[in-house]
């Protein structure tokens, strides 16, 4: 049972679904309606000059609304899930400490559920991380795969074979630990008193006709000049923002490997890919309610939300 103090706090709202569903309205809408300040889930939009390929709103464009976690690292800088726990953790308390309501938003289902879940991570060793990753660049994703299914036959059943990111962090875990790397995910149980998730539902055909114009309009809004301009500030090397992707696929035609055609094709394909991906996160945890994208009344269904979770008045 929360206590006084906690029974007290404003909830904490994430808005969740697919991207280019129409999170971002929804999530300005609730911030307004609630006396609300954002907080950013979205892995990219943590990156400076990944504006346009991230869709990260325009300051002009916020309503006034407080938002935080944009804009705080350099593309060469990694981030992890955990660095981004503690942060947006950190400004959830500040945010409920003014008495104003935290609204999430973000399409990255991870760091939602990393944020508002309970979610441990295990230490990390910067040296440890770096030879694994030397290794894996001279011998391959394959032989690593298999290393790791030497010392964690578990944990590689979970993790793909051509997943090299997730192999090197399984092998410095077990490394550092001693222990298995929990490769799936705990059970979905809240750690933030007063959670409340609101998913943006959208029909598929719609949605990929969203995606094809979104991808369009980057090109128009200038993401090719964005991506060479942070081509020039080391984005390749950088292990997380070239990942993102847009940018991944513009760097391979600024090193002329496909044409800037191709590239975005590639995006738009890509994309629909990783929206099948976060519908398998999202459609699967019971605890979101979900508002169809064009309802008339989604803000009211959102609220309606909220106010079942006992943290907001009648």
């Amino acid at each position: 049972m929360p206590d006084d103090q906690t029974q007290h706090l404003p909830p904490v709202v994430a808005v969740v679904g697919a991207t280019a569903a129409g999170k971002t309205t929804l999530s300005l809408d609730l911030a307004e309606a609630l006396d609300g300040e954002v907080v950013n889930t979205d892995a990219f939009q943590l990156y400076r000059g990944m504006d346009i390929g991230t869709a990260k709103l325009p300051v002009a464009e916020r309503r006034g609304v407080p938002h935080h976690l944009l804009d705080l690292l350099e593309v060469t800088e990694t981030a992890t899930v955990a660095e981004f726990q503690r942060w947006a953790r950190t400004a959830i308390a500040e945010i409920r400490g003014r008495g104003r309501t935290p609204v999430l938003v973000g399409g990255s289902a991870l760091y939602t559920r990393a944020v508002l879940d309970e979610f441990d991570f295990p230490g990390t060793d910067p040296g440890l991380r770096a030879r694994l990753q030397a290794e894996l660049d001279e011998h391959g994703t394959a032989v690593m795969h298999a290393r790791l299914a030497e010392v964690d036959r578990a944990a590689a059943a979970h993790i793909e074979p051509a997943n090299g990111r997730r192999i090197v962090r399984a092998l410095e875990v077990v490394t550092l630990t001693g222990a298995p790397f929990r490769a799936t995910l705990p059970p979905p149980t809240y750690a933030v008193e007063g959670a409340v998730q609101v998913g943006v539902g959208i029909d598929r055909p719609t949605l990929d006709t969203r995606i094809a114009r979104r991808v369009a309009l980057m090109a128009e809004q200038g993401l090719v000049e964005e991506v060479r301009t942070l081509a020039a500030r080391g984005l390749a090397e950088g292990l997380t923002a070239s990942r993102a992707l847009g940018y991944q696929q513009v760097l391979a035609h600024l090193e002329g490997r496909c044409t800037e055609a191709e590239a975005l094709e590639q995006t738009v394909a890509g994309t629909r890919r990783f929206v099948r991906r976060q519908e398998s996160w999202f459609l699967k945890d019971r605890r979101v309610t979900w508002v169809p994208h064009d309802a008339p009344d989604r803000v009211t269904r959102a609220l309606d939300a909220v106010r079942r979770s006992g943290r907001m008045g009648p």
